[in-house]
């Protein structure tokens, strides 16, 4: 991979907002020593959410024991797990009145349940301090062990997010300990529980058009509901290169594919994430199908040169 030269063009430019709600929100995840994904991952986001209020909350700590290429959270050996943490997170949710929250978390392949029963204590602990807040889990592929996604169905988030990051050519680089078969089951085994489903993946890694088409059509066939696609950012020197900033006009011709091909939600645009605004996608899960790829490619091939 070779890093871009230049400046980034100036629809990734974003200005940081400095108001009340950003200062609340600060304090409130001081002052419960939580994490948050705004901070952890270098989000271009955090000031346009915290700003409005929201945040993501990462949870079982700050450091992974993977080490994907594109992630800005530290890799190493965990802290042993913190079984007071998801009242903290809920204690947090209520004073920062939440309507939608947002939970992540590291990848803790050490723990013999992967984590799953803080995600679950998590959620329940959440619900039980403000009954009227959605939620949505972001959540890591758990190695596709089906008891550990099983904690997960149990509490019944009203969405599940799984993120695919990348193209399946790029997957050993981009997600060196993760497969993408894997990840397509956690996203089709979701979906067969009747869980409202999520996945996102970012562009500006080297991946052509085609690979594009070919992610979304397995995460439809998989019973994707809702799709986030957003550009790489590189966070440090020391991870892997943007390849290409991917103007605004190709997001939207995504989009419109995407939209074609039956997912319920796609946002697209250079500056998605995959929290970000994140309330917009509750609600029923779409009909499940698999679609008609060569038709939509047929349909758009004249809009978009690789």
């Amino acid at each position: 991979m070779t890093a871009i030269k230049g400046r980034k063009p100036p629809w990734l430019k974003v200005r940081l907002t400095l108001n009340e709600d950003f200062a609340r929100v600060s304090k409130a995840v001081k002052e419960h020593s939580l994490h948050t994904i705004c901070q952890s991952g270098n989000c271009p986001n955090l000031g346009d959410c915290w700003g409005v209020g929201t945040a993501t909350f990462m949870i079982l700590g700050n450091v992974c024991t993977r080490s994907c290429g594109f992630c800005a959270v530290l890799t190493g050996r965990p802290l042993a797990v913190d079984w007071d943490e998801p009242w903290r997170v809920a204690k947090a949710v209520k004073l920062m009145n939440v309507k939608h929250c947002v939970i992540t978390s590291v990848d803790r392949d050490e723990l013999r349940d992967l984590g799953s029963r803080v995600w679950a204590a998590t959620v329940r602990a959440v619900r039980a301090l403000n009954p009227n807040t959605t939620l949505e889990t972001l959540i890591p592929d758990f190695k596709g062990d089906t008891k550990a996604l099983d904690e997960i169905i149990a509490v019944r988030p009203e969405v599940v997010s799984h993120n695919m990051e990348t193209v399946k050519r790029l997957h050993p680089i981009v997600r060196p300990q993760a497969k993408y078969e894997r990840s397509l089951f956690v996203i089709k085994y979701l979906k067969e529980h009747g869980i409202r489903t999520k996945s996102g993946f970012m562009l500006g890694l080297g991946e052509t058009k085609e690979e594009v088409l070919e992610l979304m059509e397995d995460l439809r066939e998989h019973g994707c509901d809702v799709l986030t696609i957003g550009q790489y950012l590189r966070p440090t020197p020391r991870h892997l290169p943007v390849e290409r900033y991917v103007p605004p006009e190709e997001f939207e011709y995504y989009k419109e594919v995407g939209l074609k091909m039956g997912f319920d939600m796609v946002e697209s645009s250079p500056l998605v994430r995959s929290s970000y605004r994140a309330e917009k996608h509750v609600g029923k899960p779409s009909n499940w199908f698999v679609p008609k790829l060569n038709f939509v490619v047929s349909l758009h091939k004249d809009k978009l040169q690789n």
